[in-house]
């Protein structure tokens, strides 16, 4: 074969090993541009929706848990207690209804000069019963007669007012006054004239707090309950409605025979 041809073939094959290298690689100034995947999230509406449906619920658990720590008598005050005030009495003010201000329960502590640690199981027994810490009443003045001195602690007291006026007296009404032994009612003549009730107990033991095989002795309380009303009937009638159990006539009749 002459040598001719055979250059011109090798040159053939140069030629299209080189027209293949230049379409397989790049020009060097450009780079490669890689596409990273998008990512997937979930549409607006979905998770608008959702968010809706947690704030309603939220707010639906919110009214369920403030509907149920509202206490019992409170809750009867306001859904039948109002009514019939104004149905009888004929308030044109939803202002003038009377209420409940404030309880005051007190023990009086005369024994303090014989027993000084009666005083801290009195104090510890009231603050069973109330839930709150009780207040140590001290002498104004100096009583010959009675060998008192000025400043000397004569009792504790608590006052109670809101949601632990309510809670007390729910608890009075239906489970420390049912206790007492021959129970027929609380009297009627115990007002003060402006509207204020006075209730004395001779045994705080009738209260579920205390326990009885924990305590030094049996000891007597008043309870004061102070209300917005002008009158005693006004007063009187507020109290029947929430649940006070008044002596009745033919209990009265019976308690003079």
């Amino acid at each position: 074969m002459p040598r001719s041809n055979r250059l011109d073939k090798t040159e053939e094959q140069d030629l299209e090993t080189a027209s293949v290298d230049t379409t397989d690689t790049e020009p060097a100034g450009k780079e490669k541009v890689v596409e990273t995947p998008k990512r997937r999230g979930r549409p607006k509406s979905t998770t608008a929706a959702k968010s809706g449906k947690d704030s309603t619920a939220k707010k639906s658990t919110k009214k369920t848990e403030n509907n149920s720590s509202i206490p019992r008598i409170l809750q009867l005050y306001r859904s039948s207690v109002k009514d019939n005030l104004i149905s009888e009495f004929g308030y044109k003010n939803i202002m003038e209804l009377p209420g409940i201000k404030k309880v005051v329960i007190n023990i009086g502590m005369g024994e303090v000069k014989n027993n000084p640690r009666a005083m801290d199981n009195a104090t510890k027994d009231l603050g069973l019963i109330t839930g709150q810490k009780p207040v140590i009443t001290r002498a104004k003045k100096s009583v010959a007669g009675f060998k008192l001195r000025e400043g000397e602690p004569i009792g504790t007291s608590v006052t109670l007012r809101g949601r632990r006026m309510y809670e007390f007296m729910d608890r009075l009404l239906n489970a420390a006054l049912p206790r007492i032994r021959d129970f027929r009612g609380v009297s009627i003549r115990a007002f003060d004239g402006r509207g204020n009730y006075s209730l004395g107990i001779s045994e705080h033991v009738i209260f579920p707090e205390i326990d009885y095989g924990q305590i030094d002795r049996v000891r007597g309380l008043q309870v004061s309950i102070v209300t917005s009303a002008k009158t005693d009937l006004e007063a009187m009638r507020l109290l029947d409605l929430l649940g006070m159990p008044f002596v009745k006539e033919n209990n009265r009749q019976m308690a003079r025979s």
